[in-house]
């Protein structure tokens, strides 16, 4: 994988969780405070500035009520 396609990867990654969260009404304090992640790194992720963990991508998708699959389709 390309850094580029990495980099659009991280970015749609972002986006969905971002979509999702606001969806749900949810401001990256409280999401941080409900799964013990600091405000900041799901920031990070949402910027895609950050490698999330798959263990993290499947903790912020259990938390947003989506399957963690959607990280990946095309």
């Amino acid at each position: 994988m390309s850094d580029v396609e990495l980099y659009k990867l991280k970015q749609n990654i972002g986006a969905i969780i971002k979509k999702h969260r606001e969806e749900k009404g949810v401001s990256q304090l409280n999401m941080g405070i409900d799964i013990e992640m600091s405000a900041n790194q799901i920031g990070r992720i949402e910027r895609a500035e950050s490698n999330p963990t798959v263990e993290t991508l499947y903790t912020i998708a259990k938390y947003l009520d989506f399957d963690i699959s959607e990280f990946f389709k095309k």
